[in-house]
């Protein structure tokens, strides 16, 4: 098989993501905030109202109800009207970038979370802005917090407000009718190697929150309940233990500690469960997704073995207090970056004529897994992707039985999924007259090599690293890198799939119409028939989608809805072949835009596909001893966000042609001094003068390089 390779320096591989743009708050609805009746009717709006599935007029929770479904029982677009689907409005949003959240819809508002957090109420039936709200990220991150995503997944709404998450680590409460901050409170120290890039879940009279940052420093994963009405806090939970001299929390921190090793508290252990929560009323219980181990390599953060729990695990928790009631692990002692922060959908379904109140679960190790939400039992586990780290899951013990090479033992092993996994983030959707789960699939290998590095091994806070020497990603040439499949929970097998160019494209929507929604990275937004998987409709929108549609129906006429914007860590630097995509920063329109069956807009085309030119500029007197520091400066600092070789991708700008490394107090000014936080670019206030020299040199040598000309 031949694969495309492309390295990375385990420091590279770390999740270093810069903050891109902001936007100042405004309030443009002035309505009082006393007791008017609009607002009685959103304060009434509450658990009952979010579980309620045949609500159709609004979107009420990140997988509109409360099971994370993402099914909508309504009906006027169909297998047979979808044809007929066109623009109804749209909103651009010129100063975005990568988009990924899902919209909210109450009482007629359609609520969004943008670049920097910037959280958006516009009418959900002609895009009109209603208020706008900045929480001021630039202000918050300080001088070191360069790493993190400026995307966002989405925002909760509970009793008359807006929930959401910064990536700075606040939890904002907003009313909902005008925008104004109810109250924020700090979710980690400001001064950790944290961040947060998912929605918040709001239940009970609840919020609950996580945070990533697993490799980007020393880091204990915990989820933070906190009180819907005052923010104070409510409860914490966390996913790995402490140090054992300093007592641990509970007895579910006691039970896990005895599967870890040697001092793994030294390293954090890691377990950030950044997304993947849901709530389950019928049994007042909230299932949290947790996350991979830091460093991912065991062998260094528990050197005797140990299944570390609770990393890459289901773990529920009692709604009102915290405490652990069960777990269910997904990947013991996890050594690949398969976490199992991926969507945790409710169902009621039937196996062997039994029926199972069932937790459906795709994460990224591969397997699809089917599990009792009353007891954590496994039920059923098969693969849904190219897996080779394990044979299968022992339906009596749950384990996955690895593969002999599997954990890189002889330092090096070719592993599928890769760390990007079979499945990520992006959200599947569940279909109960169908029965089938709606499942966005890559088919990307990694190779892992473990060589340099021993159990002294510490990564450098804001740095960070994996305890992986090299990291490569696999790209296969005998199956589809992406698929959409349409997989049986029941049979745990497809029932029908559509192959895909681009492993990387959006999350699903699934209605009775009979029909399933899908945006792609090639900026297609496409239906399709829910029980065949037929074409039936597509929308060239003009830009690389990552964001899952809604649906909603206000005034009789139903709509869908997403968010238009590239967006995600594969969007950034080192991804196999997206340059050639051609959506790049700066040139295309990121918008929301709005279909309907009688839509008239019309939506203004969007730019061609555009590779930015290197700028050649023969007056700069370019020092090639220097370019070789400059490189590796640019590799640990610079490449994650603007690109191998310095080609950019659509998340940041391609370097080489820009004309701000030609002059180096302008240079400092941006990347030092931080003078474009608000926009794109934290400060690096480390740097010194010769080392932002040497990155500048470097920029002008492989902007000459790959323009064709000799630098003299």
């Amino acid at each position: 098989m031949s694969r495309q390779r492309i390295q990375l320096l385990a420091g590279a591989i770390v999740v270093i993501l810069i903050v891109l743009f902001g936007l100042r708050g405004i309030d443009t609805n002035d309505t009082g905030i006393d007791d008017s009746p609009a607002l009685n009717e959103l304060a009434s709006i509450a658990d009952a109202e979010i579980a309620d599935e045949a609500r159709t007029g609004d979107w009420l929770a990140y997988g509109r109800t409360h099971s994370e479904q993402r099914f909508s029982p309504l009906t006027d677009i169909n297998r047979s009207t979808v044809s007929d689907l066109k623009v109804a409005w749209y909103l651009d949003l010129p100063q975005d970038v990568g988009l990924v959240s899902t919209p909210l819809v109450v009482d007629g508002v359609l609520y969004f979370t943008g670049t920097m957090n910037v959280i958006r109420a516009v009418d959900a039936t002609s895009g009109q802005p209603i208020w706008e709200y900045d929480p001021d990220v630039a202000g918050h991150i300080g001088s070191r917090r360069q790493v993190g995503w400026v995307h966002n997944r989405g925002i909760s709404f509970y009793k008359g407000r807006i929930f959401a998450a910064t990536w700075d680590g606040r939890l904002l409460a907003l009313d909902a009718q005008t925008g104004e901050l109810a109250w924020s409170s700090r979710t980690f120290d400001a001064d950790r190697p944290l961040y947060i890039t998912g929605a918040p879940k709001a239940f009970k009279g609840k919020v609950l929150i996580g945070n990533g940052g697993t490799e980007v420093g020393r880091s204990r994963g915990f989820v933070t309940a906190y009180d819907a009405d005052t923010g104070a806090e409510a409860w914490k939970f966390y996913v790995v233990p402490g140090n054992p001299a300093y007592g641990f929390e509970n007895a579910a921190m006691a039970m896990a500690a005895e599967t870890w090793t040697g001092s793994w508290w030294e390293h954090g252990g890691g377990g950030n469960a950044w997304h993947g929560f849901t709530y389950d009323p019928e049994f007042n219980a909230v299932y949290v997704g947790t996350g991979n181990g830091s460093p991912w390599n065991r062998r260094i953060r528990s050197p005797g073995g140990g299944d570390n729990l609770f990393l890459s695990s289901i773990v529920a928790l009692d709604a009102d207090t915290g405490a652990y009631l069960w777990h269910y692990q997904t990947t013991p002692g996890e050594s690949w970056d398969f976490n199992s922060s991926m969507d945790i959908v409710l169902a009621d379904i039937e196996v062997d004529g039994k029926p199972i109140k069932a937790i459906l679960h795709a994460p990224k190790n591969g397997f699809f897994y089917v599990i009792d939400r009353a007891s954590g039992r496994l039920v059923s586990a098969e693969p849904f992707a190219r897996v080779t780290w394990a044979t299968h899951v022992d339906p009596e013990t749950g384990r996955p039985v690895e593969t002999p090479d599997a954990r890189y033992e002889d330092g090096e092993a070719e592993i599928w999924p890769s760390a990007h996994g079979a499945h990520s983030w992006q959200a599947m959707s569940y279909n109960p007259v169908t029965g089938l789960v709606y499942l966005p699939t890559m088919n990307l290998g990694g190779r892992f090599v473990d060589m340099g590095l021993d159990a002294s091994w510490r990564m450098e806070e804001f740095i960070g690293g994996t305890g992986v020497g090299l990291f490569e990603i696999l790209v296969p040439d005998d199956i589809a890198p992406g698929m959409l499949q349409a997989w049986d929970p029941v049979k745990q097998e497809p029932a029908w799939s559509v192959p895909q160019e681009h492993p990387w494209n959006a999350g699903t929507l699934t209605t009775a119409g009979n029909l399933v929604f899908q945006g792609r990275s090639d900026g297609m937004f496409l239906a399709y028939d829910a029980t065949t998987g037929a074409e039936l409709w597509r929308y060239d929108l003009g830009l690389g989608i990552s964001a899952p549609p809604i649906t909603y129906k206000l005034d009789g006429r139903q709509y869908v809805a997403l968010l238009v914007g590239y967006g995600g860590s594969y969007t950034m630097g080192f991804t196999p072949g997206l340059p050639d995509e051609g959506w790049a920063y700066g040139v295309h329109r990121r918008r929301l835009v709005a279909f309907a069956l009688d839509g008239d807009a019309s939506l203004p085309p969007q730019p061609p596909p555009y590779k930015p030119e290197p700028l050649v500029y023969a007056d700069f007197p370019l020092d090639e001893s220097i370019v070789m520091q400059g490189a590796m400066l640019y590799g640990t600092y610079c490449g994650i966000c603007h690109g191998g070789g310095a080609v950019a991708n659509a998340m940041a700008p391609d370097l080489r042609a820009s004309a701000v490394p030609l002059d180096a107090t302008g240079f400092a000014e941006v990347v030092r001094e931080g003078s474009r936080a608000n926009r794109a670019m934290p400060p690096f206030a480390a740097l010194t003068d010769e080392e932002l020299k040497a990155i500048r040199h470097y920029l002008r040598y492989v902007a000459h390089r790959d323009a064709g000309i000799t630098s003299n």
